[in-house]
């Protein structure tokens, strides 16, 4: 097994590290990477004048959690702890923690919108005001059905995830002579990123033949209408899964 890792810097060299000392063979093409968000400079604002106690933080990322602190610190500003925190999953939930030592919550099983919407109890909430911390990229389905019910919901662009530019013809050469043959996809727009990086006949000979490991049923159902067919599902969307799936599948 040969792996190519497409996690952004430093999931991937992280990754990588693991991967390596337990024996095998594995290198790194993130697909993005992250840069400030457009409404950073209104978060001390929002966060100390629009939410009132109970109400609700929603935190999408890690690098939402990085790039929020950072701005919250820069201002003097704590998260309150008097608001209700909740997070994507463990990964972000643990650096939220870090940083805030504060509580959180966040979906035991599957680490996605549906299973936030479910941990929240949405259809339960009245009255309450919520702040969305997340990417450009985020999804919407959260903000739709805060607003659906009639939620008084404010997202916050915390960050940018902006594609690396890659030669493909070059690397693709390049892969296909390290003799990569397994992919690690985990996001929808990292897939389709790399779908499309490679001409197409590194598409048909090499890249569809590559197992696939995604993180979620929706990154599966993506990669199934692109054409891969050996496809794998971690757990969680975090390197330890990850790692899991890579080692025992």
């Amino acid at each position: 097994m040969k792996i190519l890792i497409t996690r952004p810097e430093p999931d991937s060299q992280e990754l990588i590290l693991h991967l390596r000392q337990l024996g095998k063979q594995a290198w790194s093409l993130p697909l993005i990477e992250f840069f400030p968000g457009s409404d950073l400079c209104c978060l001390p604002y929002y966060i100390t004048n629009l939410l009132y106690a109970t109400d609700l933080v929603f935190i999408l990322s890690k690098q939402a959690v990085y790039f929020a602190d950072y701005t919250l610190k820069k201002a003097n500003i704590p998260w309150p702890d008097y608001l209700n925190y909740y997070a994507i999953g463990y990964t972000t939930a643990l650096a939220f923690k870090k940083a805030s030592n504060l509580n959180i919550n966040y979906p035991k099983n599957k680490e996605n919108s549906e299973e936030l919407i479910i941990l929240t109890k949405l259809y339960e909430i009245k009255n309450k005001r919520a702040i969305i911390c997340g990417g450009n990229s985020s999804r919407e389905l959260l903000k739709k059905t805060l607003l659906d019910l009639d939620i008084k919901v404010c997202f916050i662009e915390c960050y940018k995830s902006v594609r690396k530019k890659y030669d493909g013809e070059i690397e693709g050469k390049r892969l296909r002579k390290l003799g990569i043959n397994t992919l690690v996809v985990t996001s929808g727009d990292m897939l389709e990123q790399i779908f499309y990086l490679f001409p197409k006949n590194d598409r048909e000979e090499w890249l569809l033949k590559c197992k696939l490991l995604v993180v979620s049923e929706r990154l599966f159902k993506i990669a199934r209408r692109l054409g891969w067919k050996d496809i794998h599902i971690t757990e969680k969307a975090n390197n330890k899964h990850i790692l899991k799936v890579l080692l025992y599948s």
